[in-house]
Order: structure tokens, then C-alpha cells, then sequence
């Protein structure tokens, strides 16, 4: 086990030497539009896993009443399965949501997973939910809300010929760490115009992350969020998104003033209630 987490440390300490003395990503040269801007207050709302208190995470339930409410972004974890069709799932096994199926996403076909039911542990009134594909997410989400596409497991080339079937591209960000440096070079290469919204993770990594892929968008975590981050991204006009910890107003009101112009909540209701407040 101590063999094991050297090698990872290693790899890890490799993959951040590498991005701090070379150039992985490319040149961007992303010409991308402004986006549409916030319904609530300045701030972008993102529903994380939908609205997942009322419905069951990751659901189209979820996902609808999230966007009945209001939100600017609905946050969408990406999988797939095992004969190549796009779903809708956070966990990379089905335990936590199944009541008598387990295994990986990737281990069933798309039929064997839509025979999980992920509302039953939610409560009797959600029996019967499965888990979506993404688009059938897409669907309902035109014309009523953005994408923030977590992109946990599923291929950039397919999820683009779907985001631009349902012409979407200028309304979903690409959310990944930036030291996966590969997938937002293949993001460039399959669609010019769409939105990379890296996540540099370590600090120490943000300008390099700015001055190499300019995004219009960039990700962060309230934890490591601070006036510096702030202050780096504001001076090249770039939008915060932070990951907030708690569903707490005061959180929410000090990462509002120290610059950040959106927030991925557990209680999309409770922030838009929030800012709303604000603007009266």
C-alpha cells in the first residue's frame, strides 16, 4: 500500500512538473461568445446533480426541477456504458443508488441499466426512476438553462456531436481539472466554439492555466478559493465558478465579495432566494 501512494505521489509530482516548464495545452484559440448573462442577481446558479434534495441526484426529476426553479446551469456527471450509450450518473459503481443491483456504470449495457431503479432509496414516491442518458438531459434542458458538463468518464468526440446536434455549444461548460491538458486539446480540435472551463486544482497552477489555455470560464473550490485567485482572474477578465462547501449564506456572500460570479450549490432554491434578496 505505502508502494502503491509513493507511485501516485511520483506520477502526480511528474504530471506537475511537466505543465509548470512546458506548454501541454496548445495555443487556444477558442473564439467563443459571451455567455448569456445571469438570471439571479450577477450570479450564475449551478444545480448541482440537479436538484437533488427533492429528487433523486442525476435524475431527469432532478434536473427538471432545478430549471422550473430558475437555475442558469444545470451540473451533469458523464458516464458510459458499456455498449457506448452516454448517461447521466455521479458514482462510477450504481451501489448507492441501486437497492438490489451493483457493479461499475461501465460494466452494463445500456438496457441492464435501465433496469436500476435510483429512486426507490429516495423514497416510495420515486420508484421506478432510472438513470438518463444525456440526451435525453440535453432535451430538456434547450432553450431553458445551460449545461456544466462534469466530465467524469465519456468520450469528447461523441458528447460534442451531441451538443451541437441540440445546438448547445455556447451554453455548456466543460468542466475538468486542467492538468488533464489532453482532454481540452481534443475539445479544441472537435469544436471550436465551445466553453473549457478548467479547474487548476493546485493554485500554484492557475496562471499557467490562464496564460496558456485563456478560457473565458474557470472553475474553483471555496476551500482553495481566495482574493489572490480572485485578483489573477479578474485582471484577464475571466469568470470565476467556485464549488461551494456549505449551502450557507454567509459563504455564499464571501465568495460574492471577493469577485466570484457563480456558485454550484446543493440548494439551487435557497441561492436563488439569496440573490434575489440581494437585489431587492
Amino acid at each position: 500500500m505505502k508502494h502503491f501512494f509513493k507511485v501516485t505521489l511520483l506520477l502526480l509530482l511528474s504530471v506537475f512538473l511537466f505543465i509548470m516548464f512546458f506548454n501541454p495545452y496548445g495555443e487556444n484559440k477558442h473564439n467563443i461568445k459571451p455567455l448569456t448573462p445571469p438570471k439571479h442577481g450577477g450570479i450564475y446558479v449551478v444545480a448541482h446533480r440537479g436538484a437533488h434534495h427533492e429528487a433523486p441526484e442525476n435524475s431527469l426529476a432532478a434536473y427538471q426541477k432545478a430549471i422550473d426553479m430558475g437555475v442558469d446551469f444545470i451540473e451533469v456527471d458523464i458516464r458510459t456504458t458499456k455498449d457506448g450509450v452516454i448517461v447521466s450518473c455521479h458514482n462510477e459503481t450504481i451501489d448507492a443508488y441501486a437497492d438490489t443491483m451493483t457493479g461499475k456504470v461501465n460494466d452494463f449495457t445500456y438496457d441492464e441499466l435501465m433496469k436500476v431503479d435510483i429512486g426507490i432509496k429516495k423514497g416510495v414516491e420515486w420508484k421506478g426512476t432510472r438513470i438518463p442518458t444525456f440526451e435525453e438531459v440535453l432535451k430538456i434542458a434547450k432553450g431553458k438553462c445551460g449545461i456544466y458538463l462534469d466530465l467524469k468518464e465519456a468520450p469528447v468526440k461523441e458528447l460534442v456531436a451531441l451538443i451541437k446536434k441540440y445546438d448547445l455549444q455556447h451554453q455548456t461548460l466543460w468542466y475538468s481539472p486542467s492538468i488533464r491538458f489532453w482532454t481540452f486539446n481534443e475539445l479544441e480540435k472537435e469544436c471550436a466554439d465551445c466553453i473549457p472551463m478548467p479547474d487548476p486544482v493546485i493554485n500554484s497552477l492557475l496562471e499557467r492555466t490562464l496564460n496558456y489555455m485563456n478560457p473565458q470560464v474557470v472553475a474553483n473550490s471555496y476551500d482553495t478559493f481566495n482574493k489572490d485567485f480572485a485578483e489573477k482572474c479578474h485582471e484577464k477578465g475571466v469568470i470565476v465558478i467556485i464549488d461551494e462547501d456549505n449551502s450557507y449564506p454567509e459563504e455564499w456572500q464571501k465568495a460574492i465579495d471577493l469577485g466570484v460570479k457563480g456558485i454550484q450549490t446543493d440548494d439551487p432554491e435557497k441561492l436563488i432566494q439569496f440573490l434575489n434578496r440581494m437585489t431587492q
